[in-house]
């Protein structure tokens, strides 16, 4: 069975860790976890209910419609201020008012990178507690936390060049579109 997985990286950053571990992901994943990356997010003004009462931005029904139709998600994020990127954290709260809300009963994954010792662990609590609220189904282990992030991706082609966090991101694929694989059969 195929499984159609959006990720969404919460970096907006051209050489970020984050989205050069998303893009990585392809090459980890089962073969039947077909992989795509979210439309952009970047465009969504900053939430406001008199916008909201003026119509949703295309920019918010793009993004949710991406979410609506995959058999789960896959958020790989960086942790600013110990907690979600406002960017990201915008783009959830925004599709979170919508009628028929995308992330409701969808299964996601989380994994974050940082150029510290955590990995983003406190980003992913706060994630975690977030996508709760929003009723996903918040997938538990094994998780993936790449601390300090510098040494793991080539300088140059942030290439993902670590081979022991190669085989926890492939660990957590498999897992994880055995976890996806439950709710869409």
């Amino acid at each position: 069975m195929v499984l159609n997985v959006v990720t969404i990286s919460g970096s907006l950053r051209k050489g970020s860790y984050n989205t050069a571990l998303m893009r990585a992901l392809p090459k980890l994943a089962p073969s039947n976890l077909h992989l795509s990356e979210a439309p952009p997010y970047d465009g969504m003004p900053l939430y406001n209910a008199d916008v909201q009462a003026a119509g949703f931005p295309g920019e918010v029904t793009t993004f949710a419609e991406a979410i609506r139709k995959a058999d789960g998600i896959i958020i790989v994020s960086p942790e600013y201020n110990w907690t979600i990127p406002g960017g990201l954290k915008n783009a959830l709260d925004w599709v979170s008012r919508l009628e028929n809300q995308p992330f409701r009963e969808k299964p996601v994954a989380i994994q974050s990178a940082s150029g510290g010792p955590l990995g983003g662990a406190r980003m992913q609590y706060h994630l975690r507690m977030a996508l709760t609220y929003l009723s996903a189904f918040v997938f538990g282990i094994p998780e993936v936390f790449v601390g300090l992030a510098q040494t793991k991706f080539d300088p140059h082609t942030l290439e993902l060049k670590d081979d022991p966090t190669r085989k926890v991101v492939a660990d957590q694929l498999a897992a994880f579109a055995k976890f996806v694989a439950r709710f869409k059969g």
